[in-house]
């Protein structure tokens, strides 16, 4: 298996975002997210990133067409020869369908989906509790990982701060887009028999280690 292709899908808060460069160190992969890309390349003022410019100055979403497109670009560069795994995409079966036409086109295919699953509670408890220190970025957690003293950084003393997106209103609102949209997508790939179960609940070592197991 000279060439690796693999997806992380999973609800916000599943712990794709802190697995997916350590999957990327240990096999040589690439990885795609697609939102960086598709900022990359309306920076880079690609053919495609202009387009995608263009919808986004008119309030729209980026075609489904332009960020496979943007995909098929990417995996030609050098740094992608062993295989990519991508994050963020698909997240609905029509992308997932796209995808596949156009890996099909290159004569490859998605070799491993991994599927990050957790119940909705334990990921309450797990996104409500977060808070960050907007400067350099260091995350505490409540129960997990507590600050020395509530509230505030423990190097600088600065007060914390937590992100729009890690309220219980908005973790509701994700959590349901994610069941309506991209369980499916499960779906669609378990009839390939290319998904990997992982249990997301547990912590990020021994998650490495049945990602390790499923992608080895």
């Amino acid at each position: 298996m000279n060439y690796l292709i693999s997806f992380t899908v999973g609800p916000p808060g599943s712990g794709k975002g802190t697995q997916s460069p350590l999957i990327k160190d240990e096999f040589c992969l690439c990885h795609l997210a697609t939102g960086d890309m598709l900022r990359a390349a309306v920076a880079a003022k690609t053919p495609l990133g202009i387009k995608a410019k263009e919808a986004m100055d008119r309030g729209e979403l980026v075609s489904d067409d332009l960020v496979v497109g943007i995909i098929d670009e990417a995996m030609k560069k050098p740094s992608c020869q062993k295989g990519f795994i991508l994050d963020g995409f698909p997240r609905t079966v029509v992308q997932a369908q796209k995808l596949d036409e156009m890996l099909a086109r290159q004569g490859t295919k998605i070799d491993k989906v991994l599927n990050f699953a957790i119940d909705d509670a334990i990921l309450e408890e797990r996104i409500t509790g977060r808070w960050i220190h907007g400067a350099s970025g260091r995350s505490y957690h409540n129960k997990f990982n507590p600050p020395k003293v509530s509230g505030i950084d423990d190097v600088t003393g600065e007060p914390l701060m937590q992100r729009k997106d890690d309220t219980a209103e908005v973790l509701k609102s994700r959590l349901e887009a994610f069941h309506r949209q991209t369980e499916p997508v499960i779906d669609y790939y378990s009839k390939k028999g290319l998904v990997a179960n992982l249990h997301a609940e547990k912590p990020p070592k021994e998650v490495t280690t049945e990602v390790q197991k499923a992608l080895s």
